[in-house]
């Protein structure tokens, strides 16, 4: 009976162990074939597709496995701003490629230095010889921005368009948080840094509304700039001004009105598009339906044009979202992960680094745990360069000061030195219904900070010191890198957000120019020609759960999506509002430690994330108002 039981006990160990076989050997044959790169070969002559369905980004963020897993969707797009330049410059030069095309039916925008770099690689497609096509349903600030430089823009006879222009109203908490009775203690420094106004005031306050003001003028000028270069008949002051009255004149048809005012060239759907574009390239030798044209992808395209890899090494790391403390990223600038590759590198044989930033900000501890790592490796004597992107502001500009050289574009928006702390109380709240609280301390710290019981005298001095000697700190570093002393640091800080036009002539950064503009000073510094190097941009590596199941859920990027009208634009950009508010939220119970944040600088394209997040949240809750709401 023994000696049958362990005959037993062995087959079934045998029975589990093939299983077990099995298993691995179809998962690893079925994540083999669907991360397998496209194929150089699947390149076919004819437009270069450009869907975009989703966001432009510096860094796309982390998909979260979970998330994805139980929506049974991946959240929207994200695409690589260097990425599709690369893939853009690289359809200039080469024969199969007759021309561009740009799907913006479902584009969520980018941020303005991102729109300026691709607008100027659609114009490095035209002066090779090649037309640029864009179509959309819906166009908004960016869209009408990069549809500008198209040869021909398309908009759907259905479909409108409008220019909000950058700004608009952020909710102030202060009024509530009084009827709540919840005590906000702020801890700052900066006459402009108002990242703590929404949580003590109803408004904003004169020096806020002064900076902002000044700031978000610069913007849309540069925008307005940039449009009426590429389409100089365009009439911006008609439908910027008078948006009403230059709808009303053409009957309501915004599709009309679009095309009357010189922001797009021809009124058709998407066949009849499809059809101009394949009389251009071709038809597509495969998909007969009417509108298909010869095309190649974005994938495909980018794995048939990889990055070079000849000669020596400049490292790029990228400084992306928020700095928060700990190893969030990326998309998240996770102070130890961004530490980690900068150490990581300093021990590899760069030539020199670039730090690409595209913050505005976030943890003091976060932000001088990288600073201090770009030290380490410019105490090696590396070069090292900074290249701003949309926007490096507070934390962002404190993780830049080690640049030796600091390369920025007008429309980037910097500055905002200054810090500060927030930290709620509850005594007020709690004693209304009748909760006190008391005890016995040693010292007048005992028990401090007290969110129950108040704060007290001794804390609030203490907290405020803690905040004015990193305030100072600041400025120090930013005088040091600068060759300024500190105070004319203070007198252009103060917390306070500059363009990138007045931080050149303010001497926060150096010069104007892009990523390879800061590459190209690196590789002259460390003394290599053209030909002499490759950038390598560190912790770029896709995860390869979240390329699985892309490959599994996500949709290829030459299949169409639904397409979006003006009023599902309008819709997103609600949700976007409920996003910030949360997030604001957020930030005043779950910040930790001090913080260089920028409240004013312009809000990036966030895609719905983990449902831990603040956009997650948002979802969750409109997805439960949705279940619960009214039916119809």
């Amino acid at each position: 009976m023994i000696f049958a039981r362990k005959v037993w006990h062995l087959l079934v160990a045998i029975k589990d162990g093939l299983a077990l076989l099995l298993l691995l050997l179809f998962f690893g044959g079925l994540y083999a074939l669907l991360t397998i790169r496209p194929s150089p070969g699947g390149v076919h002559e004819g437009a270069l597709l450009l869907r975009l369905d989703g966001a432009v980004v510096e860094e796309p963020a982390q998909v979260d496995p979970i998330a994805v897993l139980t929506s049974g969707s991946l959240p929207s797009g994200q695409y690589r701003a260097r990425d599709l330049v690369r893939a853009i410059d690289a359809a200039a030069t080469d024969r199969r490629i007759k021309a561009v095309v740009l799907d913006l039916a479902n584009f969520s925008g980018g941020g303005f230095v991102h729109m300026t770099e691709l607008g100027a690689a659609l114009d490095r497609v035209r002066a090779a010889k090649k037309p640029v096509l864009a179509y959309s349903v819906a166009y908004d600030d960016d869209s009408v921005l990069l549809a500008a430089h198209a040869s021909e823009a398309w908009i759907n006879p259905l479909g409108a368009g409008y220019v909000l222009g950058p700004g608009g109203q952020s909710p102030y908490f202060g009024a509530l948080l009084e009827k709540l009775k919840i005590n906000v203690h702020v801890y700052r420094v900066g006459t402009y840094k108002d990242f703590v106004e929404p949580y003590v005031r109803d408004s904003m306050s004169a020096p806020a509304r002064e900076a902002r003001t000044a700031i978000l003028g610069a913007l849309f000028d540069e925008w307005k700039a940039d449009v009426a270069k590429v389409r100089p008949k365009a009439d911006l002051a008609l439908v910027t001004a008078d948006p009403a009255g230059w709808l009303k004149a053409a009957g309501g048809d915004g599709a009309q009105a679009m095309k009357s005012a010189g922001l797009v060239d021809r009124i058709g759907d998407r066949v009849a598009f499809g059809q101009r574009v394949a009389e251009l390239v071709g038809k597509d030798p495969v998909d007969a339906r009417p509108g298909r044209f010869a095309h190649t992808g974005l994938k495909t395209w980018l794995a048939a044009n990889p990055v070079k890899t000849s000669g020596k090494q400049i490292g790029v790391v990228t400084v992306a979202g928020d700095i928060v403390d700990g190893d969030a990223g990326p998309g998240v600038a996770g102070g130890d992960r961004i530490a980690d590759l900068l150490d990581s590198a300093a021990t590899k044989d760069l030539a020199g680094l670039v730090v690409r930033v595209d913050s505005s900000g976030g943890s003091v501890m976060a932000s001088e745990q990288i600073r201090t790592a770009i030290e380490r490796i410019k105490a090696r004597g590396v070069p090292v360069a900074v290249s701003m992107a949309n926007i490096a502001a507070s934390g962002g500009y404190w993780v830049s000061a080690p640049g030796s050289r600091i390369f920025a574009e007008p429309g980037t928006v910097t500055g905002s030195i200054g810090i500060f702390a927030v930290l709620p109380s509850f005594e007020r709240t709690l004693a209304e219904y009748g909760v006190k609280s008391d005890g016995v301390g040693t010292t007048p710290l005992s028990g401090q900070p007290d969110i129950l019981g108040g704060f007290s005298p001794q804390v609030d001095a203490m907290l405020q010191s803690g905040v004015e000697a990193g305030y100072t700190r600041f400025v120090g570093l930013v005088a040091k890198s600068r060759g300024k002393t500190p105070a004319e640091v203070d007198r252009i800080a103060q917390g306070r957000i500059w363009d990138g036009g007045t931080a050149r002539q303010l001497g926060l950064v150096d010069q104007f120019g892009t990523l390879d503009d800061a590459l190209a000073w690196t590789a002259a510094q460390a003394k290599l020609g053209k030909g002499a190097w490759h950038p390598v941009y560190l912790g770029a590596n896709a995860n390869p759960y979240a390329s699985l199941l892309e490959q599994l859920i996500g949709a290829e990027d030459e299949g169409a999506a639904p397409e979006e009208d003006v009023y599902a634009r309008f819709s997103a950009r609600q949700r976007a509002v409920l996003v910030r508010a949360v997030a604001g939220a957020e930030r005043l119970l779950g910040a930790h430690g001090a913080q260089a944040y920028c409240l004013g600088c312009p809000q990036q394209p966030q895609p719905v994330a983990a449902p831990d997040s603040a956009p997650g949240r948002v979802a969750s809750l409109l997805g439960w108002l949705r279940i619960f709401g009214p039916a119809r």
